[in-house]
């Protein structure tokens, strides 16, 4: 069993690792979607490129600016939702909203990097950092998207 502290570090690592060479990062120029985000709090932005066929996101890619948790958020958004239908993607953006509130989630998905995420919760001026990128996919394919 890993101490809380190992965890918190091995986390912070993941978030920097993220942030310091990004996932994903440009425009896709013939995009399907495209959402522009910022979180006016903290000074983050983020454009936000899609492509969806068949109700299946084939790829994207994010350009913006902020600190380093919302830069690594949509590294491991974009990465994560890649290949995944419309409606698992925004079930994991549901499943961040979870835990950034503090909520129960169904363990059973895997979440893969964005589990470094998690210790965000602790830090509620930094929860809209973690979820402006997943925010800005829920915008552009969710229900209230056309």
């Amino acid at each position: 069993m890993k101490s809380t502290k190992n965890l918190d570090q091995l986390y912070r690592s993941v978030i920097m690792d993220h942030y310091k060479t990004p996932r994903n990062k440009g425009v896709i120029e013939k995009s399907s979607v495209t959402v522009d985000m910022n979180n006016p709090t903290c000074g983050d932005v983020i454009h936000l490129t899609m492509i969806v066929e068949d109700d299946i996101v084939q790829d994207a890619k994010f350009e913006g600016e902020g600190c380093s948790i919302s830069m690594a958020s949509a590294s491991m958004m974009t990465q994560m939702i890649k290949g995944k239908s419309v409606e698992d993607a925004l079930k994991l953006a549901q499943t961040i909203s979870e835990i950034m509130l503090g909520n129960e989630y169904d363990k059973s998905i895997d979440l893969g990097d964005v589990e470094a995420l998690s210790g965000v919760a602790k830090f509620p001026a930094r929860i809209k950092c973690a979820t402006l990128a997943w925010k800005a996919m829920e915008k552009g394919v969710g229900p209230d998207s056309e």
